[in-house]
């Protein structure tokens, strides 16, 4: 999947590692500048909600000390079949246009296909997400908890023919973290 993307981030100058602890911070800062608050309102935002992503399958992108991009990728149920959704891929707007999104990506997807998960799914462009081998999916097929525009639900098989049946609710494959009905984090008893 990487095909070349290791030397050209290397003449580009920056670099993809994973996820460390103190990146959240960061990261943060990243998706409310990329994003704005109103991504919490979105369809994705609430299935990540009280879960943690996939620590092995969150990379970001750092140049000269500076983290200039990040993804993540997060455990859900198409249906009964297992799935990751990628998301956010956020890279800083002046940095666009230089492939950090696409490493990021090709990065995970490379780690996703080795610990053996069958599919990931995502709400977005195709054009874009088709650069490493995302397709849209059937209409209908695979169902959102909220509003989303169908026509940009896209996925990437992972392991042979997946896509081909896979359909149902996407749902959390598990909670990490009790949240209430509006999202926030439910306090101590």
């Amino acid at each position: 999947m990487t095909d070349g993307t290791k030397e050209g981030a290397k003449e580009a100058g920056w670099a993809i590692r994973s996820e460390q602890a103190d990146d959240a911070g960061s990261i943060d800062a990243l998706l409310a500048r990329s994003f704005g608050p109103g991504r919490y309102a979105k369809s994705a935002y609430r299935l990540r909600e009280g879960v943690d992503a996939e620590a092995d399958l969150s990379f970001v992108a750092v140049e000269n000390g500076t983290l200039r991009g990040s993804v993540r990728f997060w455990p859900v149920f198409v249906g009964k079949e297992r799935a990751l959704l990628l998301g956010p891929l956020a890279v800083e707007s002046e940095e666009r246009g230089r492939g950090i999104g696409l490493a990021l990506m090709a990065r995970g997807i490379d780690a996703a296909r080795a610990a053996g998960w069958p599919c990931i799914i995502l709400v977005g462009d195709e054009p874009y997400y088709a650069r490493v081998g995302f397709s849209r999916l059937p209409p209908g097929r695979v169902k959102f908890p909220g509003p989303v525009d169908r026509s940009r639900i896209l996925g990437l098989s992972l392991l042979p023919n997946v896509l081909l049946t896979l359909s149902g609710e996407l749902r959390r494959a598990r909670l990490d973290e009790a949240v209430c009905a509006d999202g926030a984090p439910l306090a101590a008893q």
